[in-house]
């Protein structure tokens, strides 16, 4: 009997850069590839929304890896009916289970809150005061995973097998390339994922995978190529120190899984140096703080400058002052520290976590300063401030934004444009079609355009609802 030809569903990061979501049908085996949460402000109300897809008809997940916006919808998806298994690699397993578990503790604080304030206020909210997902609800998701290593085939279902590639980006991180057998052919389809940059430091590079009929990419920075300008080691020194001149506090938002630990990174190589003073530093993140010891356990992850670091006993994510905090009284201790202090928090947007009190405590101080070293999403706190809002409101109240604003681009975990170029131009043999997802809408249509006129291959940047059949 002669199956139905497969199709791919663009449900999530189509036309924004948050909420990756991916429904792919072949044969009898229906898939998502990615159940991330979306983090821009006007996209939030699709975390509430229905599953297009009846969650309990769903064979399996594939998770790219572990930050919120690729698998924060997972507990959603199960307790609505899915109940399959969710493949990743081990240390995507292992930072999931800490990412969905820190989400469903800030979901349930942050209803509370609202709805006390919406009470005082007299009014509601867009969104129902309740948590989008609990503890429970996380811990029932994550019996589901089942890890899977790079490099190793495995079946999804029937007639269809998952690989797994390292992406580079953040730990356990992976391209997924599925191979569906159907009416007696045989057709690839290669998710990128995000994809790290080559040379940064502790991951190894992204791989290069020869062959596809068709891509799924991130363009995250799809038309943007990261300055070369002042190095990282040199902005973040000149940074800290007209800091510590101003007797400020230098606040960096980051999100806890490998944008921390490479700040640290770099704190550790300027101290062991002695170019910037020696100033207390807090990493203000349980998650972060869990994530530095699954990367001591994970040293086959790292590359080579890294593992050499490591095997000498200089851990590249320790020093000298670095506090971590991990109980809500260490955290309200540190605004209350005289003199200069660098403080890392999460989330790495604003958008919620111990980060919005000590933006709170500075953002309205001349002296202190605010620096970003990741992306800011459209709409998220983090892209409000970095834009030059004279004012922001946080926990329901008003700051002036008087601290400095400053960024950092070359902390990004994410490929530019160049470096995604290079890396799907390491095909062999050009893919029927090229999807450019995860990017805002004018940064996946320029990227699909450059695909287009430099390689010659199809390329298009699909709308999130938009399906096309793989033939």
């Amino acid at each position: 009997m002669t199956q139905a030809p497969s199709r791919l569903v663009f449900q999530g990061a189509a036309g924004n850069v948050t909420g990756a979501r991916y429904f792919l049908e072949s044969g009898n085996t229906r898939l998502l590839v990615d159940c991330g949460l979306f983090q821009e402000r006007d996209l939030q109300a699709r975390n509430w929304e229905p599953f297009p897809i009846p969650p309990k008809s769903l064979n399996a997940v594939l998770l790219t890896h572990a930050h919120v916006d690729h698998c924060g919808l997972l507990p959603r998806l199960a307790r609505q009916g899915f109940a399959g298994p969710v493949y990743c690699t081990p240390a995507t397993s292992e930072i999931a289970a800490l990412v969905l578990m820190d989400a469903a503790k800030l979901q349930v604080e942050d209803a509370a809150h609202k709805k006390k304030r919406h009470e005082r206020e007299g009014r509601s909210g867009p969104y129902p005061e309740e948590p989008l997902f609990t503890e429970k609800e996380a811990e029932t998701a994550l019996r589901q995973f089942s890890p899977v290593q790079y490099g190793q085939t495995f079946q999804v279902g029937d007639g269809v097998e998952g690989r797994l590639y390292d992406a580079g980006h953040i730990l356990g991180s992976s391209m997924i390339r599925l191979t569906l057998a159907s009416n007696g052919a045989a057709r690839t389809v290669l998710f990128s994922g995000d994809l790290g940059r080559v040379g940064a430091p502790i991951l190894r590079d992204p791989e290069i995978v020869e062959s596809a009929d068709y891509v799924v990419m991130e363009s995250t920075y799809g038309n943007r190529v990261h300055p070369a300008c002042e190095s990282i080691p040199d902005a973040l020194a000149r940074i800290i120190r007209e800091t510590r001149e101003a007797n400020g506090n230098l606040v960096i938002p980051s999100f806890a899984v490998e944008r921390t630990q490479e700040i640290l990174y770099y704190l550790n190589g300027l101290l062991w140096e002695n170019r910037i003073p020696h100033l207390m530093v807090f990493v203000d993140s349980p998650m972060a703080a869990r994530v530095t010891e699954i990367m001591r356990q994970h040293l086959e992850l790292m590359d080579e400058e890294a593992r050499k670091l490591i095997l000498a006993g200089r851990h590249p994510c320790d020093f000298p002052g670095l506090h971590f905090s991990t109980t809500v009284e260490q955290s309200k201790a540190i605004n209350h520290i005289r003199g200069t202090a660098i403080i890392i928090a999460g989330s790495g947007m604003c958008t919620g976590g111990r980060i919005k009190y000590h933006l709170a405590a500075n953002i309205a101080r001349s002296e202190s300063a605010i620096l970003f070293v990741g992306y800011q999403a459209t709409g998220t706190l983090g892209r409000i401030i970095l834009d030059g809002a004279p004012e922001v409101r946080i926990h329901g109240i008003t700051y002036p934004t008087r601290a400095r604003v400053a960024q950092i681009h070359g902390f990004s975990a994410h490929a530019d444009r160049d470096e995604l170029l290079r890396w799907v131009s390491g095909l062999k043999q050009a893919p029927r079609q090229v999807f450019v997802t995860h990017g805002e809408r004018e940064a996946a249509a320029e990227f699909a355009r450059l695909v287009e006129t430099r390689l010659g291959w199809p390329a298009s940047a699909p709308a999130g609802g938009e399906e096309t059949i793989l033939d």
